[in-house]
């Protein structure tokens, strides 16, 4: 018994030992601050996605995960702030499709292709082509066709320039070669009360900005830019269906680190957001957002982006968008 104490004595040494790092590691586990920067306005899809999976994430990962809204320049100054931040997992951006499309536009400190590692392709908003409800058009090929008898006549609105729909109205006027008149808004909101007004002819924008006025009859949607037909509208075809396949024109939010960001850490926050997207509390007010969970993450959201990235700079060059 004499020769046992020693022993004893170690090992309760070690065990002690062992708690209180396993104490250390639970409390900078629970201190952890992880920030996230939106670089657009508070209230915006972006920002409402991003509190959503923050408020989430915190409450069952441990970390605290604050939301920082760093707006200006069509998401460039938020966008350039964490590509210079410490890559260290604590600093994220939500990006969404100006992340791979500024660069055509502008000069920047930054590329998105190499001063960053994807961790997530969180959600997509479905993409719809509206016109009035009291519009004589049915349908994008009634659309189209009067495009190419009285090109001068029509337009199209959306947000702009430089933004996605703005690319995906000029990628359409290539592709079915007719011109229309391009209608840049500073928002969804005016641009949807252009349509509403008959200030325009037609409008491309996101479901969401335009369903209630579609159950209402107000706007009536004439094709979707999506894959595949959206669930709430089965009869609306897709205008790869109408006749132009491969047309594709997603409104996309992911996120992503600073680049050199360790393998590890890249990992343990993907599998925490993509966590956070499967909870049905969070899944539901995703729905009611009209935004869709994707959850590709690392190498293949890095695929996604250099993909879009290519895409948009073809169009970009090819009508001959600039900045404003």
């Amino acid at each position: 018994m004499l020769h046992s104490r020693p022993f004893i004595g170690l090992a309760a040494a070690i065990m002690f030992g062992l708690v209180a790092l396993s104490g250390q590691d639970a409390s900078s586990q629970t201190t952890r601050t992880i920030k996230v920067v939106v670089p657009f306005q508070a209230g915006g899809t972006a920002d409402i996605l991003a509190r959503l999976l923050a408020e989430q994430i915190g409450r069952t990962r441990g970390p605290a995960v604050v939301v920082e809204n760093r707006p200006g320049a069509g998401s460039i100054i938020g966008t350039e702030a964490v590509s210079r931040a410490s890559p260290d997992g604590n600093t994220l951006l939500i990006n969404v499709a100006e992340f791979a499309i500024n660069p055509h536009l502008r000069k920047l400190n930054y590329n998105p292709l190499t001063d960053f590692e994807p961790i997530c392709h969180l959600v997509s908003a479905p993409t719809v082509i509206v016109v009035n409800g009291a519009s004589p058009y049915r349908s994008l090929g009634d659309l189209l066709n009067a495009a190419r008898t009285n090109p001068s006549g029509l337009t199209m609105a959306s947000v702009g320039p430089g933004s996605p729909f703005h690319i995906g109205i000029e990628m359409l006027k290539r592709l079915a070669s007719v011109d229309m008149t391009f209608v840049a808004y500073p928002g969804n909101a005016p641009a949807l009360n252009a349509v509403l007004g008959g200030h325009v002819t037609s409008m491309f924008g996101t479901y969401s900005n335009v369903a209630e006025h579609l159950i209402t009859g107000k706007l009536r949607a004439i094709a979707t830019a999506t894959p595949a037909r959206i669930g709430t509208l089965p009869n609306i075809p897709t205008v790869a269906e109408s006749g132009y396949p491969g047309y594709e024109v997603d409104s996309w939010f992911g996120v992503v680190a600073p680049a050199k960001t360790s393998k590890e850490a890249v990992s343990q926050l993907a599998d925490w957001f993509t966590s956070a997207l499967q909870v049905p509390e969070v899944k539901a007010k995703l729905d009611a957002q009209g935004l869709y969970s994707v959850g590709k993450c690392g190498a293949d959201f890095g695929a996604y982006i250099r993909r879009r990235y290519d895409e948009y700079g073809r169009i970009i060059r090819a009508a001959g968008i600039k900045a404003e």
